[in-house]
């Protein structure tokens, strides 16, 4: 049985905070899990919205510091990582090695439509400048499913029939998609279980790992759960289950609540 993490998406920008991922990393150096799992939509492309094209906001945003900022959250994440690794290394210590899994989310897809939209770009704009591979992260196309020790992840799950995501709540989810799963997208956190016979089966959605506040969602909008998840014992689809949220890894490495060390900082 093994132990995995799962970070949600974390949406970085060259204007928002960038604290957490450094605290999530030494959580991970801390626990030494067998597998990470990144959900998706780490990088958030700003520039390549097709949402926000023509708005007051989308003034001044560039791709370059899309790519930038995003590169520099994922060094920051994995530098704990690799840290306990090297000091291992040095004392010819056994190396622990997790498993280190990125799901490519609809943000970064925007890249490829950015080609597919404008083909002279092709050769010259590509995911080679996203560091995740050279970090020693093993990434997965755009909803292209990984099963690990049958839970199977994905960005999100979609009706194979139109294309578009399943809706609906994830007990509603668990029928159509009928197997464990455990997704991103949704900034929201829902847990749900089913049982099929004699088996059971687990769906989770959990769409949210950052500090900042999402201008889209309005003033009430902007209340859900951020964190990441640990699945402990997993086999055969089914593990325990443990949420960490920000605000605890905040009070962890900076020994004070979320809210104090936003305001102080």
């Amino acid at each position: 049985m093994s132990t995995h993490v799962v970070i949600p998406d974390t949406q970085v920008t060259p204007s928002v905070r960038r604290d957490h991922l450094t605290w999530i990393g030494r959580y991970i150096a801390d626990l030494r899990p067998d597998v990470v799992v990144h959900l998706g939509d780490h990088w958030d492309f700003e520039s390549l919205s097709v949402y926000d094209r023509g708005k007051l906001q989308f003034e001044g945003r560039r791709l370059r510091a899309d790519i930038d900022a995003g590169n520099a959250g994922l060094a920051e994440l994995t530098a704990p990582i690799h840290d306990v690794q090297e000091t291992a290394r040095r004392g010819n210590r056994r190396i622990w090695k997790p498993r280190l899994v990125m799901l490519r989310g609809n943000h970064e897809h925007r890249l490829s439509r950015a080609v597919e939209e404008d083909p002279k770009l092709e050769g010259f704009l590509d995911y080679s400048q996203l560091n995740d591979t050279s970090l020693g992260w093993e990434v997965h196309d755009f909803l292209d499913p990984v099963e690990i020790d049958g839970v199977v992840y994905a960005h999100y799950f979609y009706n194979p029939l139109t294309g578009k995501p399943w809706g609906g709540t994830v007990a509603t989810m668990l029928k159509n998609i009928g197997h464990t799963f455990t997704m991103g997208h949704r900034q929201t956190f829902d847990v749900s279980v089913r049982y099929v016979g004699n088996r059971q089966i687990r769906g989770i959605v959990a769409g949210a790992c950052y500090l900042h506040d999402e201008d889209y969602k309005g003033p009430q909008g902007n209340h859900h759960w951020r964190g990441i998840l640990v699945k402990h014992e997993v086999r055969d689809g089914q593990y325990d289950l443990m949420e960490v949220s920000l605000d605890y890894l905040c009070r962890k490495y900076e020994g004070m609540s979320l809210v104090d060390y936003l305001e102080e900082m």
